[in-house]
């Protein structure tokens, strides 16, 4: 028993449920997880004439058969299963404007015999397009008290809370089934009572052990995801759908059409419409969903976002990056040299650095993905993109995380969580990391810089150039492949329609965006964050022990005579750093894995590049630059470092990094999972190892052999 009340705040999307909690609890609220599942929840207090109240918010579902992962929860959340505790009252919030395909979801949960009090939102939508809402008939024919709400302006808010606080006094019990069974679907729900198990109380009406029954025989099937189910109700409900089958018989087709044929008969008396509704929307459809006009638009908003992700977050990343490179540098300047001072700096602090440094482009894309959601764009452009993405087996909602992964992979699988299906967003989540993100450019640049060769073709365009250009198309087709291959292979499953609801359009609630991006941003910091720190400080500790004394001796082996001091600012600090980064586990272990990287045109020096890069790729570049005794204050446009790549000379004379080996390194880094942010990101996002170790293991896999047929076949074509 809970010590405060519990209230359930449901609703389909884009109903103003959400709002409407915020309204309700104001800044009280706080985002937790659902016991067992990585879906936030987000918890409030409402406070009332006669004490407070919890209210929970629900994810929004359109109905609670447990095809999507909200569905399931939203399931877990009404009928207290897996953890979560049995809410006192539901909340139902109807859209009035929609309100045809919202009393889908009020039959189900009529079915269950829940206490509910429904909030008739948006009802100022149905009045100022001349039509006419009669709360009054649908209370009645639903035995359910019904409070007619304008969520956004706040409108009947008092009157909501006097009904909460009077339902939770004496919580209404709806009717049951409104609809009637047939015959046959009322013995395969009776068939479905004695496995049911503890998915429904000892001590329940039967009306409501059937609902529950009733739920079961439409969320369980062969391909379904429900992993929670009793093994008994299960194997029953498998073989009722058979023998149903077998009769010709179609129970979820037979349900479906008995709950809209109640609907089609009783919403006339509801809600009267005016013959015109919604002509401005359709007028702006008519625009935004066209094939040529509609991906004009598309593009320009999509450019507006990639813009905001690339570019202007910089100024905020850069102050990111300024604070925690003076917070290090003010405590290695208080503390004396040694472990613990490098540690502090260069591990800890530079650890919640790596973490710090991602947040601007979260807040951002979550702030733009909050706009569009709330305003009612994203469902149009979902739609629209669906036809092109669906023809590679990904979902339309993929387009917003595919696009914003340019700017960084980590907020873009945090995006995935719009798509509905597990297998969609698990698919998006395995290709996301190959399109080309900000990261990879200081690597690009260098390479491409220092090792192709600045000619023109066609006497206009630079190698150069057209090698960066074809480096993200390379990116992007690759992309496209993957999805297509692990689509039919791994992450195989039926390609479901994408139906959506176009909500109207509607001025976006700038309180609602903001808690969305707060807590998509504290998420971050406390799931992946940590990981992403952990992993920062045990790398850290690879490059930096065992320590070498300043005045030690050149390291032992067959590399002893790469050692090449180069110039610095300060020549002796930068050699020596250069030879603790070579004598260090992380030095070794680029050492040992030569012989794997040979064939790809790499040498040892390459190989540490990698270990350090695992960290972010762009720490390929100062790790080059320690390797190669410059000091880690080199850049992509170093003259020096470029100097450095371009003079290396093999024992036999000829040049150690050529143009075939940039290109080989090239498409490494394009191929391979060199960010262990993105795996910290997939593993919060999936919790599990399984899928971050896969992601890990088929991008290396998938460069190494790639990179081999380049370098080897353009040695094997004369290249070399």
């Amino acid at each position: 028993m809970n010590a405060r009340p519990l209230v359930a705040v449901v609703g389909n999307p884009n109903t103003g449920k959400t709002t409407l909690f915020n309204q309700l609890t104001g800044a009280r609220a706080q985002v937790g997880n659902y016991p067992g599942v990585t879906v936030e929840r987000a918890v409030g207090r409402l406070r009332t004439a006669h004490g407070e109240i919890d209210v929970v918010d629900v994810p929004g579902a359109y109905s609670l058969a447990a095809s999507s992962p909200d569905e399931r929860i939203a399931i877990d959340a009404l009928l207290g299963r897996h953890g979560n505790p049995r809410p006192d009252l539901v909340l139902l919030v109807l859209d009035a404007a929609n309100l045809e395909r919202n009393l889908y979801l009020t039959l189900q949960l009529v079915e269950l015999r829940l206490p509910l009090l429904i909030a008739l939102n948006m009802a100022d939508a149905v009045e100022g397009s001349g039509g006419h809402l009669d709360a009054e008939a649908l209370s009645a024919a639903l035995r359910v008290p019904v409070v007619p709400t304008v969520a956004t302006r706040r409108h009947s808010l008092d009157a909501l809370r006097a009904a909460i606080d009077e339902a939770l006094a004496t919580p209404p019990i709806p009717a049951g089934f409104v609809w009637q069974p047939t015959p046959a679907l009322m013995a395969d729900l009776d068939a479905l009572l004695p496995v049911l198990g503890d998915e429904v109380a000892p001590d329940a009406p039967i009306d409501q052990a059937r609902a529950v029954a009733l739920w079961a025989l439409m969320s369980i099937d062969a391909a379904d995801e429900l992993v929670d189910v009793p093994a008994a109700l299960r194997t029953r409900v498998l073989a009722r759908l058979h023998q149903a089958h077998q009769a010709n018989r179609d129970p979820d087709g037979e349900v479906v059409a008995a709950r809209y044929a109640w609907i089609d008969q009783h919403a006339p008396t509801f809600i009267q419409r005016s013959p015109t509704p919604r002509r401005a929307s359709d007028r702006v459809d008519a625009v935004l969903l066209h094939p040529v006009a509609g991906f004009a638009v598309f593009l320009l908003i999509m450019f507006t976002l990639f813009q905001a992700l690339f570019a202007w977050s910089e100024p905020l990343i850069d102050l990111v990056d300024l604070a925690v490179g003076s917070t290090g540098d003010a405590v290695k300047a208080a503390l004396p040299e040694g472990v613990l001072a490098d540690f502090l700096a260069d591990g800890v602090i530079a650890g919640v650095g790596s973490v710090l440094v991602f947040l601007p482009q979260i807040l951002l894309l979550f702030a733009f993905i909050g706009l569009l959601e709330d305003s009612g764009y994203l469902a149009r452009a979902a739609f629209l993109m669906d036809r092109v993405m669906n023809r590679i087996g990904l979902h339309g909602r993929a387009f917003v995380p595919m696009l914003s992964a340019y700017a960084c992979a980590v907020p873009a699988i945090m995006a995935t969580r719009t798509m509905e299906r597990r297998r969609d967003r698990y698919l998006t989540m395995m290709v996301l990391p190959l399109t080309t993100c900000s990261a990879r450019l200081p690597v690009y640049t260098l390479l491409i810089g220092a090792l192709v060769p600045p000619t023109l073709v066609l006497g206009v365009l630079r190698t150069q150039s057209l090698v960066m250009v074809g480096m993200y198309l390379f990116g992007i087709l690759t992309a496209l492949i993957t999805a297509a291959v692990l689509g039919r292979t791994v992450l195989k499953g039926e390609r479901v329609p994408l139906l959506l609801e176009l909500p109207p359009y509607r001025r976006p609630d700038p309180r609602s965006v903001g808690r969305l991006v707060i807590s998509r941003g504290k998420v971050f910091l406390r799931e992946a964050g940590t990981v992403i720190l952990a992993c920062t400080v045990a790398l850290w500790a690879l490059l930096y022990f065992p320590r070498t004394p300043a005045a030690g001796p050149a390291p032992d082996g067959p590399h002893a005579a790469e050692v090449q001091p180069g110039p610095a600012a300060d020549p002796a600090d930068a050699e020596h750093a250069g030879l603790q980064l070579r004598n260090s586990y992380g030095g070794r272990l680029g050492r040992a894995i030569e012989p794997l990287i040979e064939p790809l045109g790499f040498d040892w020096k390459i190989g540490v590049g990698l270990i350090g890069a695992f960290a972010a790729r762009e720490v390929f570049v100062s790790t080059l630059g320690v390797v190669f005794s410059l000091g880690q204050d080199v850049d992509e446009t170093s003259i020096s470092l470029r100097a450095q790549l371009r003079d290396e000379r093999a024992p036999d004379g000829s040049p150690r990094y050529t143009p075939l080996m940039a290109l080989s390194l090239l498409i490494f880094f394009a191929l391979a999972c060199q960010c262990m942010s993105t795996l910290a990101a997939v593993k919060r996002e999936t919790r599990s190892y399984r899928w971050p170790i896969f992601l890990f293991t088929y991008m290396t896999a998938l460069a190494w052999l790639v990179s081999f047929v380049v370098y080897q076949g353009g040695r094997a074509l004369g290249f070399a």
